[in-house]
């Protein structure tokens, strides 16, 4: 990888402005293509469900930005809850959930600049974007947005998840979409628990095939310019109803620069998923 140049705030700012332009031109053309019905009742088939820990500790990441990030994800989820994504539909998590600002109660939480900790109105929602990547890759969704960190900035601790298995999150340009191409109707269901952030693909009729995700090519590689990078490649296996394998094909890579050495000691507890 080359060596990472560092946009200033007026570079930063002028390129938000410019492809949140043509975001919503996007979401304006399509408009009909996005999900947008909801159902208060689950859909009688469970896909794929998974939970994440709300609170974790990070070192260089005061707790009060932890605590504020349940209070927006208790925010976007009521945005998401309960979207049915028909035949043909695609999900769009910006479009659902809209700009997180103060004004409709977002607080301010961690974001991630440059390889470094800030704190930003609507931090820490990476969290529920990460959430849905990971279960939608178990299903037969088609991701076709998905974006993740430039920097790898905590070290593994008790990581449940391949490296690189989430999905990061910047509105409205940075964003996670999700089209499905089956003949069935899914939904999402998504809660903010006590402890845990949780979530569940459901859809119409009885699920047919069942996924696995497997990682290859792990490396952990030391730069020219003195710095270290982390790289993989993470693959979706799919089985029939009898655990027969039917097909495994690429998913995503993933390249990033690490924010700490490859050789430091694990005493941080953090599952960037």
């Amino acid at each position: 990888m080359e060596q990472p140049i560092l946009r200033s705030h007026l570079r930063l700012r002028l390129g938000k402005c410019c492809y949140g332009f043509l975001r919503r031109l996007l979401w304006l053309k399509r408009h009909r293509e996005f999900a947008r019905t909801f159902r208060s009742e689950p859909l009688p088939y469970l896909y794929f469900s998974h939970r994440t820990p709300l609170l974790r500790q990070l070192r260089g990441a005061d707790m009060w930005m932890q605590r504020n990030k349940v209070t927006n994800l208790e925010l976007a989820v009521k945005q998401l809850n309960g979207v049915l994504v028909r035949p043909g539909e695609t999900f769009s998590y910006w479009r659902l959930i809209g700009n997180p600002t103060r004004r409709k109660g977002y607080l301010e939480g961690m974001q991630l600049i440059n390889g470094k900790v800030v704190s930003a109105v609507g931090g820490g929602l990476c969290q529920l974007s990460n959430l849905i990547f990971w279960m939608s890759i178990h299903t037969p969704l088609t991701v076709t947005e998905r974006h993740r960190h430039d920097y790898d900035v905590f070290p593994d601790s008790n990581r449940t998840q391949p490296f690189g298995s989430g999905a990061t999150c910047f509105y409205p340009y940075g964003n996670l979409m999700l089209r499905n191409d089956t003949e069935d109707t899914f939904q999402l269901n998504v809660r903010v628990g006590s402890e845990y952030l949780e979530g569940e693909w459901r859809v119409s009729s009885q699920p047919l095939y069942t996924f696995e995700i497997v990682e290859r090519n792990h490396e952990m590689r030391s730069e020219y310019w003195g710095g270290f990078t982390r790289h993989n490649a993470l693959y979706q296996r799919q089985f029939d109803a009898g655990g027969e394998l039917l097909n495994e094909r690429f998913l995503v890579s993933n390249d990033a620069i690490m924010m700490y050495s490859p050789f430091l000691a694990s005493d941080t507890y953090y599952d960037g998923n």
